[in-house]
């Protein structure tokens, strides 16, 4: 089998929890080698996500791992077996990689749930809004470079509107719906944009105000994928130039955590809208 010149991130996160089980049996690279029948530099190309792995293969790893853990197992085999090539890939050669991973993993998580403090979050963005975001940065995109980043953004919005719905929970601060990014006749039409979309049984959109107190805020606008398993989630960066993804338990239990306080601390849905019809009706 060719190798992979560039691994996906969902390629390159199963290579990463293939290489956590080893780590955790305590195995070197060519112990774990002897054991399947396969030479060290397999294990390695396996790991570095630059090489498949069959079913057959994976379930002996676990096996040999001492891998109890089931459902994880049979994620991972799921993840291993995929051959979706879903909308992203006709910008494959046209945006950075990140755009299209950003994009995979919408498409294969179970929810989505994000925060956003000085922006509306990018899948719920009207299209006028989102070419503003993109335009404002230096040095400026190419015309035709700043509308793929425009119409990929629009696409995001399948994760509502497909024949299989993500449940999706925002939480937005009152700052992201104040700042004019492109005009009171752009906000408008995003704030309208917001309520409606927040009318979805699969959407809930919650907004933390002002007025909050004790409020200190953490500021990073984050999202959080949820995995077939818990052990599987993702936390993404989602910033209009760059993105970061986060896979390890540590600092995911970190953002478990952030994104429950900040949930808390918001407004309740209705609530919520009020505010955003009032913001609207103002704007």
């Amino acid at each position: 089998m060719a190798l992979r010149r560039e691994p996906t991130a969902r390629q390159t996160r199963l290579a990463k929890e293939l290489r956590r089980l080893r780590d955790a049996a305590e195995l070197t690279t060519r112990e774990a080698a002897t054991l399947l029948g396969v030479s060290s530099a397999q294990i390695s190309q396996i790991e570095m996500g630059i090489a498949g792995v069959s079913e057959k293969r994976l379930r002996r790893l676990a096996g040999n791992y001492s891998c109890t853990d089931q459902p994880l197992i049979d994620a991972l085999v799921a993840m291993a077996t995929d051959r979706t090539r879903g909308w992203w890939e006709e910008y494959r050669g046209l945006l950075p990689t990140p755009f299209l991973d950003l994009a995979e993993l919408e498409h294969h998580a179970t929810y989505l749930q994000e925060v956003q403090f000085l922006y509306i979050p990018g899948p719920l963005q009207t299209e006028d809004y989102a070419r503003a975001i993109y335009s404002d940065r230096i040095p400026g995109l190419p015309d035709e470079d700043l509308e793929l980043r425009v119409r990929h953004r629009m696409q995001r919005k399948v994760v509502f509107d497909g024949d299989a719905p993500k449940p999706y929970r925002a939480i937005i601060h009152e700052a992201a719906l104040r700042i004019q990014v492109s005009g009171r006749a752009t906000l408008r039409a995003q704030l309208t944009e917001l309520l409606e979309r927040s009318e979805a049984g699969h959407v809930t959109v919650r907004v933390i105000p002002f007025d909050l107190e004790g409020f200190g805020g953490s500021w990073t606008p984050l999202m959080l994928a949820g995995g077939a398993v818990p052990k599987l989630d993702t936390a993404v960066g989602d910033a209009p130039h760059a993105t970061v993804v986060i896979d390890s338990e540590a600092q995911l239990s970190v953002y478990r955590t952030l994104l429950h306080r900040l949930e808390a601390a918001s407004l309740d849905p209705t609530c919520s809208r009020d505010l955003i019809h009032r913001l609207a009706t103002e704007a």
